[in-house]
């Protein structure tokens, strides 16, 4: 491993949903080849002391380290513990990683929220992909070792170039997991066939240019990645249901978000929402 590599992050406090996070995370850091940093952020708060909170923070870090040693053992993470908003401090902290990891309700959540809003921040405004991880899911034994049980890497994609990094980023972490098969998923209308010049009128036209587009974006990673077994998967109708009923048998649902807009609310379209906050396994979110 080069000593250049830009680490996996993250982020932990003290939630089992973060515990969640910290686990994929050093899965993940170790199967690719990189380092680990796990970050745990100290709340800007006049409640707490800084000397109390800097105590309670090195606490945390240390189990987490000593967690990540039994499941990846040598990976030997770093630590740090930033005083900021967390997601601020994800976000700052992204532009010099290869992924951000986090929970998808932290301590602070309310129960009856499917995804909390750090999380939603950290996912809609990273300068890198970041993986959210819904907890609730049998993704390892009680030992904190993964059975394995999911293969699939699914990706949702629209048939344009605004989709390269999403496809990137699928294929790389398919071929990063012996055994993979990577499901690229289309949502389809006749409206959007409409909109790209494609048929107006005959639905089966569409849904042959549909299969022709999806051809196209993957032609060239099929000879990149030949060890990669690839299922694509023309949908007619909006992509979320189809993303969202895939991410409880997948390893990985991949989605992307528009670059430029976050300082607007505008980071995450309606499918990427939706697939991200019903989601029922790991969700990475991929920017476009």
């Amino acid at each position: 491993m080069a000593g250049t590599e830009l680490p996996v992050i993250a982020a932990v406090d003290g939630s089992t949903h973060s515990d969640d996070a910290l686990d994929w995370a050093a899965r993940e850091a170790s199967g690719r080849g990189l380092p680990l940093v796990v970050v745990h952020v100290r709340l800007l708060t006049r409640r707490t002391g800084q000397e109390a909170q800097q105590r309670e923070a090195e606490e945390l870090l240390a189990r987490s380290v000593q967690r990540v040693e039994r499941i990846a053992p040598g990976l030997g993470p770093a630590t740090l513990s930033p005083l900021d908003f967390p997601s601020a401090a994800l976000v700052s902290l992204s532009r010099d990683a290869s992924l951000v990891v986090v929970g998808s309700r932290g301590l602070g959540g309310f129960r009856s929220l499917m995804l909390g809003s750090n999380s939603l921040a950290t996912a809609a405004m990273a300068m890198c992909p970041v993986v959210v991880i819904h907890g609730g899911r049998p993704d390892e034994e009680p030992d904190g070792s993964s059975p394995e049980v999911f293969r699939d890497i699914v990706a949702g994609v629209a048939a344009d170039e605004s989709s390269e990094a999403v496809l990137e980023f699928a294929f790389e972490t398919a071929a990063a997991r012996p055994g993979a098969r990577l499901r690229i998923v289309h949502g389809w209308t006749m409206f959007s066939s409409m909109l790209s010049g494609g048929p107006v009128f005959d639905r089966e036209a569409a849904a042959d240019s549909a299969e022709r587009s999806l051809a196209e974006l993957t032609a060239g990673r099929r000879e990149k990645y030949p060890q990669v077994e690839v299922v694509k998967e023309p949908v007619h109708g909006s992509a979320s249901r189809t993303l969202v009923t895939a991410s409880a048998t997948a390893a990985l649902t991949v989605i992307g978000r528009r670059k430029g807009g976050e300082s607007l609310g505008l980071g995450l379209s309606p499918v990427a929402q939706t697939t991200l906050t019903h989601a029922l396994g790991p969700v990475a979110v991929v920017p476009c």
